[in-house]
């Protein structure tokens, strides 16, 4: 509710986040060479995360061959440590290009990473169109940047 009634952010939250130099306010867990991976800070679920690139680009065919590479390593490690410390069932990982793609930030391409778990949509989803996170996003933070920070 908070994103929605804030009118959202008119500057591209991938360009400030990925600059940060406070990652633990900014849920940044990683910066790589040329891109980075981040907290959303509305997820669908725990765990949720987003890697993006540092160059503001739309579309992942602007992205040039080291940039596409690490993107690629980055999602697998982030999948690789979510599923040591939260043990999900499954995850979605996807992207979404363009407005009409469902494109929420449409001007800075980046993957989203959802862990899933058997039975996380709740009734609260289906009928109040609510989503229920059951730990704090600083408690998620501090479980998933150990991991991160141990092989930089």
């Amino acid at each position: 509710m908070a994103y929605i009634s804030s009118g959202g952010s008119k500057e591209c939250i991938f360009c400030m986040k990925g600059t940060s130099s406070n990652e633990k306010k900014d849920l940044v867990l990683f910066k790589g060479k040329k891109c980075f991976v981040m907290m959303n800070l509305y997820p669908y679920n725990t765990g949720h995360l987003m890697v993006a690139p540092y160059r503001h680009v739309g579309n992942l065919v602007e992205l040039d061959v080291d940039e596409r590479g690490e993107l690629m390593e980055l999602i697998a490690k982030s999948i690789t440590i979510l599923q040591k410390v939260l043990n999900p069932d499954g995850f979605n990982v996807g992207i979404n290009l363009g407005r009409v793609a469902g494109a929420g930030i449409e001007g800075h391409v980046h993957f989203h990473i959802v862990p899933r778990w058997s039975g996380d949509t709740s009734f609260m989803t289906v009928i109040g169109e609510v989503r229920t996170i059951p730990e704090l996003l600083s408690d998620t933070y501090e479980r998933l940047v150990v991991h991160f920070s141990k092989d930089k």
